[in-house]
């Protein structure tokens, strides 16, 4: 069976292209035919034609007046001399008293003539001149073609590259550019996602969750005299699952869901996007109930008006007042649900926010520490895990991560693991892979002289100790200074997840992080350029204080911010150049205060601070306990550790009952 199968190989595929090369070949065969080229004719020169001409060798001469050539034709006699050898023999002509011997290459044609008739006269010779003109018809026609041929096709080629490609379906044809190229989900072999795969976003979920029940049932709500909304938009930083929870509609619905992005409908030529919003809702009515998705939707969805400046017509405006008059023109019984997904929500047009078109706005917020164990969860599952992990551990070291972060923790870890050769994944490769994306690299091989890691330790040092002493700051897990990304050094800390954030938290946290600093300038009374992202940090917040959050008493109880992001288009500040200074000067007086803050803090403990540096310089990272022996155990910790433990399980722990509430039992009791 193996020898027949290799005695019989595979045909080779037929291409239409063999047929083009086929047409190819046979016009350049018909013109190299044609032309004369494969003939014995041989090229002469006006001295060789004379000499012949005196020895009475040619019969004819036809001269080509439109192409300055002339054709020498040789008698039969001339034909046997061994002069004339190279040219008896013509195996490609058709005929050989048509085809000339030799082929000559004149001036002037007036020269040429006179030369022949003067050579005749002498010779008394009876050559006969003649005249004509040669036209390539097969070369003319081709010469003319060409350039329409080549036309055509380019145009042909970006025709089909614009629309999609060279595939049959609707885009995928010159005169189907203007069909959506929405992708249909078929619930039983496309998708298998379902609300089970999405871990935390409950009110999300309860939200899309209904509009699922909408379409399945839609009798138990229109029964009461309610409209099925039509629109639902999904709003939140990226990462955090807005795509992912439409996929779980799609694989909880059972109704077809149609699924494209908001470029989809941007082409280049005019009334295309338009169209493409006709077909896709046309194809979407025709198989209701259904839902559409478009993700990314502030691509066609911005405000109009903006950044138009040419004046002239804006194909992607066209295509936004197309998706308004559909989403408002079909009816409420055609059972169809339009999803949308934008973390852009602020630029998109007043008019597509408006009820009757997207009537429902969900927000996907990043997940807190209880719907972050949620997500660790789900991504675990495909995690080979060499113990029982602490999930309580891992979201507490994860904090703002989003939905796409901590996914991308569980495969970092993952590959860490696979990188050490080990069978399982640890908790030690969790923190590493957190470590790796939040610090990036480590490079180990980094060349650091020994007085700039002196310096990066009591940097790093100065971190920890004023961070240590202060109420409001966040606790430290660890203190590394082995360089990461573009980090000589790091301190990590675990903040208290707050909905509010007070003055003196703020004031705190950013005396913290100019700690680094003031460590620099009490140990050796210099400071460098390595505190730069600390700066960057603190200067951002003590802006926030003065111009968003109005907890500065100078400037008031005054904002600056704009909510509606319209403020991006503006040229001009909200505020008098006045009111800049005393800005500035407020921004200025809040860090110098918490610097020299600092400062206070590192010469009081001076000591530790030292020990605590030493201890660095020799193992390179040292963790919450090393400052415990350092420092003695933090006084605002326990406070922290059991709030953060109530938040963390939803439920208080059994908290100690003070004299006065045991009596007031004993009372009840008693009665």
């Amino acid at each position: 069976m193996a020898k027949e199968s290799n005695t019989n190989p595979k045909k080779p595929r037929f291409s239409s292209w063999w047929i083009y090369g086929l047409i190819a070949i046979l016009l350049i065969g018909f013109q190299f035919f044609g032309s004369g080229n494969l003939s014995s004719t041989k090229k002469t020169t006006t001295s060789e034609l004379q000499e012949y001409l005196r020895n009475g060798d040619i019969e004819k001469i036809l001269i080509i007046t439109n192409t300055r050539q002339a054709k020498v034709f040789l008698t039969n006699e001339a034909l046997q001399k061994d002069v004339h050898k190279d040219v008896k023999d013509q195996p490609f002509a058709l005929s050989p008293s048509a085809s000339p011997q030799y082929v000559l290459d004149y001036g002037d044609l007036q020269n040429f003539e006179n030369e022949i008739k003067d050579l005749k006269t002498e010779n008394n010779l009876d050559t006969i001149v003649d005249y004509d003109t040669e036209s390539n018809y097969l070369g003319d026609f081709l010469i003319g073609i060409l350039p329409f041929v080549l036309i055509i096709g380019i145009w042909i080629y970006l025709m089909r590259r614009m629309s999609g490609g060279g595939g049959g379906g609707a885009g995928g044809q010159i005169f189907n550019i203007g069909k959506s190229k929405a992708k249909l989900f078929d619930e039983k072999t496309d998708t298998r996602t379902s609300f089970k795969d999405v871990a935390g976003l409950e009110g999300a979920k309860e939200e899309v969750e209904e509009i699922v029940e909408f379409l399945k049932n839609p009798d138990k709500y229109t029964s009461l005299g309610g409209k099925i909304p039509k629109g639902a938009l999904l709003v939140g930083p990226p990462g955090t699952g807005k795509t992912l929870l439409a996929k779980a509609v799609a694989g909880e619905a059972k109704v077809p869901f149609f699924s494209l992005s908001g470029s989809d409908f941007v082409e280049m030529f005019v009334g295309v996007g338009a169209s493409r919003v006709r077909d896709l809702f046309k194809q979407a009515k025709d198989k209701s109930p259904a839902i559409i998705f478009i993700d990314e939707i502030d691509a066609i969805g911005r405000a109009r008006g903006k950044n138009n400046f040419t004046g002239s017509n804006d194909e992607r405006e066209n295509t936004l007042n197309q998706l308004l008059t559909e989403m408002d023109g079909f009816g409420t019984n055609t059972n169809v649900i339009v999803l949308a997904a934008t973390n852009r929500a602020d630029v998109l047009d007043k008019a597509l926010m408006r009820a009757g078109r997207f009537d429902r706005q969900i927000y996907v917020d990043l997940p807190d520490i209880r719907e972050r164990k949620e997500i660790f969860e789900v991504h675990l599952r495909p995690i080979k895990t060499a113990e029982t992990l602490d999930l309580d551990f891992l979201a507490r070291q994860t904090p703002g991560f989003s939905g796409a972060d901590i996914a991308n923790v569980c495969n970092e870890a993952a590959l860490i693991a696979a990188r050490k050769e080990k069978k399982a994944v640890t908790k030690q490769d969790f923190l590493d892979a957190v470590d790796r994306i939040v610090g990036g690299l480590e490079k180990k091989n980094k060349i650091i002289t020994a007085g700039e890691k002196k310096t990066i330790a009591y940097h790093e040092a100065g971190h920890a100790t004023v961070s240590w002493m202060l109420e409001h700051a966040a606790p430290l897990v660890k203190v590394t200074i082995v360089p990461r990304g573009q980090s000589l050094g790091a301190a990590w800390y675990l903040p208290e997840e707050r909905l509010i954030v007070r003055p003196e938290q703020m004031k705190d946290e950013m005396c913290a992080t100019l700690g680094g600093r003031a460590a620099e300038k009490v140990i050796f009374d210099k400071i460098s350029t390595g505190a730069l992202s600390d700066l960057e940090k603190v200067t951002k917040q003590a802006r926030a204080m003065v111009t968003i959050y109005g907890l500065n008493e100078e400037i008031g109880n005054l904002t600056y911010y704009d909510s509606s992001g319209q403020s991006e288009y503006g040229f001009t500040k909200p505020y008098s150049e006045e009111t800049a200074q005393r800005i500035d000067t407020e921004i200025s007086k809040i860090i110098e205060e918490q610097y020299q803050r600092a400062v206070e803090v590192l010469e009081a403990n001076k000591d530790k601070l030292i020990t605590l540096a030493e201890r660095l310089l020799e193992k390179e990272v040292i963790f919450k306990e090393d400052l415990e022996k350092i420092f003695g155990q933090r006084p605002f910790e326990k406070e922290f550790d059991q709030k953060g433990q109530e938040n963390l399980n939803g439920e208080k722990k059994t908290e100690e009952i003070t004299v006065e509430e045991k009596e007031e039992e004993e009372k009840k009791e008693n009665k």
